[in-house]
């Protein structure tokens, strides 16, 4: 059953999308302190960093983790970037990072029609190789070529292949080599261009498209835009052998790395503050400990002061109400619009009969879902809200709707079961459910797992760390059609705010694209969805894009390829330690390269 259009706006505009955050319970931070305390800034000191599990990846070219890429952004650079800040409006705008400037039309780095882009690389960026080699054009090419390698490409590739001329192409065939290799990996890089990426000098990046898309710099802004060094030919992309000699263009480079066990990064001595507009760098080095599950023990940690940040832990839900009553400054709600978790359908799994691949199966599970019950364990309505379709408020293509509507959101497992029968299985399903072991995921699990059994269904819940669940369960499509996992429930953060409507659909729901690394990660395939898909990008202007946003969306419910739990803003914690922490809404973390450490 198919949720109604209600005739609300679409939201395009960022006038609108400030006011649907303010609507939705965001803001620049609620309940604590803001992070903007005075006094000069400090240099010097370890940041101490708690949490549960590796990041899904350490390469660039793969990590799609918000966990993962707020640790790359240490030590390496793209092109372009966002301010980090507690004022979510701040944090939108796009600025220079890598590059000198952002091209406009005006400045000559948009052509015309909207179908070249003249990229100037900043001078003076350095690698900290030995010695010391600057940073060129040519590394951009290297690195945007990585991102479809085949032992460990890119979650976000669609992004580059629907945009540049020649990608796609190129990604064909690359797909085919031994994903064993590194030399043939290189070689095939090496030997064959994309005919939309040309370094002209070493100074200057320029890049072709198909057809003129306004979020290409956005898309470059993300860490998958990282250049690359000659010297990651030597190694398998993401390998344990790559993991041990990443390269830094950034202020901080990997000292140490334990797997699931420790991360230590200390000062990048090639970097130059003046060369990098971003990243203050006030800290001396970064200790990360991995290996704590418990959200309560890592909070506790970071109230006493032996550790300053939560590195895959939101705050727990029983200490939220205390915190907020004492005003403790080192607590806040930030702003950053998300459909996290939420649960998607292996639509691929041979289990039960194919039964999953059922879309009446999966519109019976709709129902089961007490998203209310979600909510609580996440901090209750000032932090979340319940959530009936893909895209959350606040980006483009939102209209509010609840496609498979219960009493208060508390799910109505009668429905369910009666749904079920009529689609062929009035004696229930058995499911396998892998679960994240951080934060509130076994919470969540075990409520699911609840709803389920209300419904006739047999969930068998299982932990699998994040960096395991990211990086291989879920993205490995061998994984699905074996029928290794039935249900899952990740999370999305939109990749980026503003003019975003491909950041949730495209990589969450394009059937075309699916494949190692894939966000699609339960091989959903709608042909019509693709066909809207195509006609978001290449609409005239935003408000077209919008209203193909949401068709796709509801196609998608409709489908049932996903249950939506929620919106959820992101409630986090530092230290008395820790001054100036500046909120990054896509990594759902604050800016390790802007705090200072107070004595």
């Amino acid at each position: 059953m198919a949720g109604k259009d209600n005739g609300a706006k679409l939201i395009a505009g960022m006038g609108v999308l400030s006011l649907a955050l303010a609507a939705c319970g965001g803001g620049g931070g609620d309940g604590g302190g803001s992070g903007d305390e005075g006094g000069a800034p400090k240099k010097g000191g370890i940041l101490k960093i708690v949490g549960s599990s590796d990041p899904d990846h350490v390469d660039t070219a793969s990590s799609y983790s918000t966990v993962g890429q707020a640790l790359s952004r240490n030590y390496a650079r793209p092109l372009f970037g966002t301010k980090s800040s507690n004022k979510f409006d701040e944090a939108v705008p796009l600025q220079p990072d890598a590059a000198e400037a952002l091209p406009t039309k005006e400045n000559g780095g948009i052509s015309g029609d909207g179908k070249t882009y003249t990229i100037k690389v900043r001078s003076g960026i350095m690698w900290n190789t030995q010695p010391a080699r600057e940073v060129t054009a040519a590394d951009f090419v290297r690195g945007y070529k990585r991102l479809c390698n085949p032992a460990s490409p890119s979650g976000a590739q669609p992004y580059w292949r629907t945009t540049i001329d020649g990608m796609d192409e190129y990604c064909a065939a690359f797909a085919k080599v031994d994903a064993k290799s590194a030399k043939a990996i290189a070689d095939y890089q090496n030997k064959h261009e994309v005919r939309g990426l040309l370094a002209k000098d070493d100074r200057t990046l320029v890049i072709k498209l198909k057809q003129p898309a306004s979020d290409l710099l956005n898309i470059l802004a993300m860490q998958f835009g990282s250049a690359a060094p000659k010297e990651y030919d030597n190694y398998i992309p993401d390998s344990p052998e790559f993991r041990k000699h990443t390269i830094s263009d950034g202020p901080y480079q990997i000292t140490s790395y334990t797997p699931n066990k420790s991360f230590v990064l200390g000062r990048n001595p090639a970097w130059k503050a003046e060369t990098d507009p971003m990243r203050p760098a006030y800290i001396d080095g970064i200790q990360l400990t991995l290996g704590q599950d418990s959200p309560d023990a890592v909070q506790q940690q970071l109230e006493q002061g032996t550790a300053d940040l939560a590195w895959d832990h939101p705050v727990p839900t029983s200490a939220i109400p205390r915190l907020k009553r004492d005003k403790d400054p080192g607590f806040a709600i930030r702003s950053a619009p998300s459909s996290n978790p939420y649960l998607v359908f292996n639509t691929l799994s041979p289990n039960n009969n194919g039964a999953l691949k059922k879309k009446e199966v999966r519109q019976a599970i709709e129902y089961a879902i007490d998203k209310s019950a979600l909510v609580k364990i996440y901090g209750g309505p000032d932090v979340s809200e319940p959530l009936g379709q893909v895209i959350p408020p606040g980006n483009v293509g939102y209209v509010k709707y609840d496609a498979y509507p219960t009493p208060n959101s508390a799910g109505d497992p009668a429905k369910c079961k009666q749904m079920l029968a009529a689609a062929g299985y009035p004696n229930g399903l058995k499911l396998k459910f892998p679960y994240r072991v951080s934060s509130n995921h076994p919470k969540v699990a075990q409520s699911i797992k609840d709803n389920l059994a209300g419904c006739g269904i047999t969930a068998d819940i299982s932990p699998d760390n994040n960096g395991n669940f990211y990086g291989t369960s879920l993205v490995t499509p061998a994984n699905a059609k074996e029928g290794k996992w039935d249900i899952a429930a990740p999370g999305w953060q939109p990749d980026w705010y503003g003019n975003n409507g491909r950041s949730i659909i495209q990589p969450l729901f394009e059937g075309r694209s699916y494949g190692p690394n894939s966000t699609n990660y339960g091989g959903y395939n709608n042909p019509e969805v693709d066909k809207l898909i195509d006609q978001a990008l290449q609409a005239p202007d935003q408000n077209a894009a919008a209203e193909a946003w949401h068709k796709a969306d509801q196609l998608i419910m409709q489908d049932a390829a996903v249950v939506p739990f929620m919106n959820q803003n992101f409630t986090i914690y530092h230290s008395k330690r820790v001054k100036n922490a500046q909120f990054i809404p896509t990594l759902q973390a604050y800016d390790f390269t802007k705090l200072w450490l107070a004595s």
